[in-house]
């Protein structure tokens, strides 16, 4: 790629979000001046992951043909010969961050060939669920499904907490609770103190007996999510059973705790409140865990504005892609979080460029910003829209 600048959009140019996570790609064609998606595409194959990362070369087999769609359903032409139809664009893959090696060396190049964009964004998909959730002001997101993570910005760097996958942390995230339900009911099975009857019941009914539990279990590669189905048991028994409600009331501590830990400082732009939006299919249990966690941010985070995210993490890389067509995206440039590469498009809010800008987290003693990753099913964190469909997800 050179380093001549992109031709000024149009406003009739078009840009392209695209989410990668466990349960396939999801990709979006837009206006560059309207909000929302105008048409979309999914594919139900997760994007391959091997002992190099990400695999680039999958990534474009599946996301070039659903672009080519996409722009013929808009009357347009997906050739890279017609430069400036797609303005920008912008993508968010689970495991970025620390698998997305292949992906910054390959895509941009590639991208550039096959449609002719030039300014373009690759994100860790907590970033565009950032980005859906918050817009481009300063606050904190709060992503919970299988896993949970917490992200926030001041605008000039990134501030992670947890996300570290179901063996590491995740604390407070669907695979947390179920695993602490399920705790409950063996206790109850065998009679030892914390033990929870409700739960029991509810595990004969989801997995049958208790002494198969484990046999059912632990063969399974996608442990987190087995864990993370029994999550809305535990929610559905809050009502009537304090083990239950005692185990979302310390998983609301969890979840609070790591948005405090994120939340930019007092008399960061944006004034003294901070926003915090709750993001992710783990929130979708409702009040029994909604009502805990809004009590523990009242206390932990007495400037905290609680916010439910509307925009999900392909919202999210929509709206990154209109600010880099419009050379105005804010969000914080960093070499592995927020990666845009040099030459295409706007300086990072500091003042730097693409990759040589390095605002967030440090990268010290070999170990990645987003932590070190162990294998696929096991990798950290999750912006999993449901709290039960597929393991660790969400990823820096």
């Amino acid at each position: 790629m050179t380093d001549a600048p992109s031709p000024a959009p149009t406003p009739e140019a078009y840009v392209l979000g695209v989410d990668s996570g466990g349960s396939g790609l999801r990709v979006a064609l837009g206006r560059v001046d309207a909000e929302g998606p105008l048409f979309t595409a999914v594919c139900a194959e997760p994007v391959r992951t091997g002992a190099g990362g990400i695999d680039a070369a999958h990534l474009l087999e599946q996301l070039l043909p659903a672009a080519a769609e996409l722009l013929e359903q808009a009357g347009l032409s997906s050739s890279g010969d017609s430069p400036g139809q797609v303005a920008a664009l912008a993508i968010g893959a689970a495991g970025m961050a620390t698998l997305g090696g292949r992906l910054r060396a390959e895509l941009p190049g590639a991208l550039a060939e096959a449609l002719g964009v030039r300014r373009m964004a690759l994100a860790a998909d907590a970033v565009t669920a950032y980005a859906g959730a918050v817009g481009q002001r300063p606050g904190a997101v709060v992503a919970g499904g299988t896993g949970m993570i917490a992200l926030g910005t001041d605008l000039t760097g990134w501030h992670r907490a947890d996300g570290w996958g179901h063996l590491l942390g995740d604390s407070g995230g669907g695979a947390w609770i179920g695993r602490a339900g399920l705790d409950a009911a063996m206790r109850a099975h065998d009679g030892r103190r914390g033990g929870s009857p409700a739960l029991l019941a509810r595990l004969h009914a989801v997995f049958g007996p208790a002494e198969g539990l484990p046999g059912l279990l632990y063969p399974r590669s996608d442990r987190p999510a087995v864990l993370a189905s029994f999550a809305p048991e535990v929610a559905a028994c809050a009502g009537a059973d304090e083990v239950a409600a005692g185990i979302l009331r310390e998983a609301a501590a969890h979840i609070a705790e790591a948005a405090a830990a994120v939340c930019p400082t007092v008399g960061s732009e944006g004034g003294d409140a901070c926003e915090v939006a709750l993001t992710g299919g783990l929130f979708r249990m409702g009040e029994p865990l909604l009502g805990p966690v809004r009590e523990e941010l009242a206390h932990l985070v007495p400037q905290a504005r609680v916010t439910t995210g509307t925009g999900d993490p392909l919202t999210g890389a929509l709206r990154i892609a209109r600010a880099l067509a419009l050379d105005g995206l804010r969000l914080p440039h960093h070499p592995t979080m927020l990666f845009v590469p040099a030459g295409d498009g706007p300086s990072g809010p500091s003042g730097g460029a693409g990759a040589e800008v390095r605002n967030g987290e440090r990268e010290s003693d070999g170990v990645p910003a987003d932590g070190p990753v162990s294998g696929a099913t096991d990798r950290p964190t999750d912006t999993d829209t449901s709290p039960v469909r597929h393991s660790s997800d969400i990823s820096g």
